[in-house]
This record gives structure tokens, sequence and C-alpha cells, in this order.
């Protein structure tokens, strides 16, 4: 299957805490990073989520956001430290590619965010995802 999803990491499930609806999954990525994912128990159970299986973690462009540093204080858990590689701004948004250990992340973000967090090619920035946008795909 292919998917429209540029977002697509791969990992491994280091461990499924299960709730009443829904389930946090924790990845180790294989750039040795940490994401959690929150699905549904159901979806859970039936990819046979277990610590050990091998996952793509999938995110779509317009749930990425980006900071300049890291964020305390803040909700959103996974927070992935990178380097911007590519920008391409345009009348209203921007695409903005962000390298982190294991592959590349993009983030679709207004004209107005890139231009008030200054960002340019070589800047670190960290990237962030809420726990609930990312899916979770096995092979």
């Amino acid at each position: 299957m292919t998917l429209s999803i540029r977002n697509q990491l791969p990992g491994t499930v280091t461990e499924v805490l299960p709730g009443d609806v829904m389930a946090a999954v924790k990845v180790r990525l294989d750039g040795g990073q940490h994401l959690t994912a929150v699905i549904t128990l159901e979806a859970a159970e039936q990819l046979r989520l277990a610590p050990g299986s091998a996952v793509r973690a999938l995110t779509k462009s317009t749930e990425v956001a980006l900071a300049t540093g890291r964020v305390e204080g803040l909700s959103i858990r996974n927070q992935l430290p990178g380097t911007l590689t590519h920008l391409s701004v345009g009348e209203v948004m921007a695409c903005a590619k962000v390298a982190v250990e294991g592959g590349e992340l993009t983030a679709a973000i207004t004209k107005d965010a890139a231009a008030d967090l200054g960002l340019f090619v070589g800047s670190d920035v960290v990237v962030l995802i809420k726990s609930t946008e990312v899916a979770l795909a096995t092979a």
C-alpha cells in the first residue's frame, strides 16, 4: 500500500500501555529517539502490538509543529531534535524538511510562522508531534 503521508519513521515497540478505550504505545525509532503514539485499544490489538514489534510511525505533515528549541511546560510528548534541510515558502504556507536521527520529517507550517521563527536551511529545530497524531503501521 502506498500512502500520501510523508512522515514515516521505522521503529520498534518498547511498551504498550492499554487503557479502557485507547492504548499508549511507546516506540524506539531506528534513529534512537523515543516516540509515543496513542491509538485505539482495538487497533493495538488488531496490529498485535507488543514489545519488539516492528512498526512505522506515521504523521501527516500538517500535524507537525516546529520550535527553535526544546519546549518545557508543554503537553506535547514527542519532541525530536533535528536540522532544517529544506524550506519552501509560498504565499500562505511553508514546507519545511527536517533531518532527524534515522530519517526525515516534513512540516507544513504557515509562512508567518516560518518568518517569526527565523527559519533557514541549517537551522537547529525541534519537531513537535502530539501523541494522538501518530498512527502506527506494521508490515
